[in-house]
């Protein structure tokens, strides 16, 4: 492995910790809410607001608008210096909690700094890696995403019969996380692409608004309107899972609490194996739209399975392994893959903000919609609502598969927007060339 790899992998694996804290965080805060309802009398209302706010909805999508615009214009750096110690005021005011205004806040708090810290991430991995590797550092990065649930969920059903001091040591333990993952990301050097434009910006004078010069552009659009299609419907399915799937195990199948956190955990076992020996491992030389094709099927048959084969232990564990290995080579590892090469470097995170708003957005308004459906019309009506959304998935990924494989991030840009890249690569040549020729280069 050459020294760019090697360095390639370093910086990967300090990053993608934000992932593992980013599922880490929903799991452990879906895991407690029965725990601290009975704790502090919580009311239904109260319990709904914690989910909305938290990192698997607005919580994020508000900090990944914050996230994705300071990342471009400060740098990706700015974000690895401050954002995991925010992620550790909430998380000890969670675990520190003796009413529900202190566990709103740091719900809040920890979903800010999880939304913050996930565009800047799969930017920084995408922007360090070479052409070859690209979709392999961000397969470690969807790796670490898909250990965080497993080890959660495992470490709750441990920790259950403390009750909710047991969901308080899981807080503790995420608190602990990121302080290492601060200490390692504090120490990493900026993006060289991003110092590049910069660079290009300076010499030009010019100063990209975050989000005008994104939605005034067809080529912009078109890319969000893809990337949001791909990523949104599977979310909602798979953010709905994430908070409620134990909830649904138990009431629609008769599961015991401890089976159903099973199930997940094992289930999120299958999604980081399939990760890392799918994803990680063929991204890069398998053709996109044929994989992409393969792991959005297998979450359409595994909900198939699910909602019309009747919910017993044999449908059950079919549903685990396929959806649990769809989740590692599907829609989320191919969206942070596409989001880092489809947009130029001036607003690359800016524009995974605002799709990851929309995202996490739209998560929060259907975990509110999903447990309406699910007890009012039935199981197999909320499972129908499920297999339709992953099939708009399936269908905008395959018909619009973008040809990224093997090219680097200058190739792509220059190849979507032609002379306009032409203008901005001659702009910073000079500038480097005329900083080198006069000694004022840093």
């Amino acid at each position: 492995m050459s020294s760019n790899k090697k360095e390639s992998h370093g910086s990967t694996i300090a990053v993608s910790i934000t992932n593992f804290l980013d599922s880490g965080s929903i799991v452990a805060g879906a895991s407690g809410l029965t725990l601290w309802t009975k704790a502090l009398g919580l009311s239904s209302f109260q319990v709904g607001l914690l989910g909305a706010l938290s990192a698997n909805a607005f919580g994020s999508a508000i900090g990944a608008l914050i996230g994705g615009h300071l990342s471009d214009k400060y740098g990706r750096k700015v974000i690895y210096t401050y954002d995991m110690l925010v992620y550790m005021v909430g998380t000890i005011i969670i675990a520190a909690s003796v009413n529900f205004p202190m566990l709103l806040a740091g719900f809040l708090i920890t979903g800010i700094a999880v939304g913050a810290g996930v565009p800047a991430s799969w930017t920084y991995i995408s922007e360090t890696s070479q052409s070859t590797n690209r979709a392999q550092n961000i397969g470690i990065s969807q790796f670490a995403w898909s250990l965080g649930p497993a080890i959660i969920f495992a470490a709750g059903v441990a920790l259950s019969p403390l009750g909710v001091m047991g969901n308080r040591i899981l807080f503790i333990f995420l608190t602990i996380v990121a302080f290492i993952a601060w200490r390692l990301q504090s120490k990493l050097d900026e993006s060289q692409v991003w110092v590049e434009q910069k660079q290009h910006e300076r010499a030009t004078g010019e100063k990209p608004h975050p989000y005008r010069d994104l939605f005034s552009n067809a080529i912009n659009l078109k890319s969000l309107f893809f990337l949001i299609g791909v990523y949104m419907f599977w979310n909602l399915v798979a953010g709905a899972m994430g908070f409620f799937m134990p909830y649904v195990y138990e009431t629609a199948g008769g599961l015991t609490n401890l089976q159903a956190n099973l199930l997940q955990a094992v289930l999120w076992v299958f999604t980081a194996v399939a990760t890392y020996v799918g994803f990680a491992r063929y991204g890069d030389r398998a053709n996109h739209r044929i994989f992409f094709g393969v792991g959005a099927a297998m979450a359409v048959v595994s909900w198939v399975v699910l909602t019309f084969a009747g919910m017993n232990w044999t449908s059950l564990w079919i549903f685990v392994a396929v959806w649990g290995i769809s989740a590692g080579i599907g829609a989320q590892a191919w969206y942070a893959l596409w989001a880092t090469e489809l947009f130029p470097t001036k607003y690359r995170a800016g524009s995974q903000g605002v799709m990851f708003f929309v995202v996490r957005g739209s998560a929060g308004i259907w975990s509110i919609i999903f447990p309406t459906i699910l007890t009012t019309m039935g199981f197999k009506a909320a499972g129908t609502f499920m297999i339709g959304l992953l099939l708009i998935s399936l269908i905008i990924g395959v018909i619009w598969t973008p040809q990224t494989r093997g090219k680097s991030l200058e190739q792509i840009t220059k190849e979507r927007y032609g002379d306009e890249f032409e203008d901005e690569k001659q702009s910073t040549t000079k500038t480097t060339i005329n900083t080198n020729a006069t000694g004022d280069a840093k």
